[in-house]
């Protein structure tokens, strides 16, 4: 099996502005409006790129990161068969590509990504 890279985070947030203000003032990031988010600049090449949002329900307040997958659906089916399940997806992000939630045995949430459903 080959490695799969963590390639996005995502953090969550019923306030953007305050949100936004502290991420960049204290972490020097740079942002630009997105359809339904703020994505976020990093401004490194040793690290990942984001973005913010505000979903308008529960949970409000998270941080999710995203793993790239060959295929959405298809590692659905294996981290089920690792005891993982599926909390959301898979959705389409609006970008061509698809994602996912999971949760892994002890309930912690991750998220897939991948230009393949």
């Amino acid at each position: 099996m080959k490695p799969c890279p963590v390639v996005h985070f995502e953090i969550g947030c019923e306030n953007q502005e305050k949100t936004l203000k502290f991420y960049t003032e204290v972490f020097g990031w740079s942002t630009s409006k997105a359809p339904h988010n703020t994505k976020l600049d990093t401004g490194s090449d040793q690290g990942i790129n984001g973005h913010l949002t505000s979903l308008g329900h529960e949970p409000h307040q998270y941080v999710q990161f995203y793993i790239q997958v060959d295929s959405v659906s298809e590692y659905i089916k294996t981290v089920e068969q690792a005891g993982g399940k599926l909390h959301i997806g898979p959705l389409p992000t609006g970008l061509g590509e698809f994602f996912a939630w999971m949760n892994d045995p002890e309930g912690n949430m991750f998220g897939l990504v991948s230009k393949k459903e």
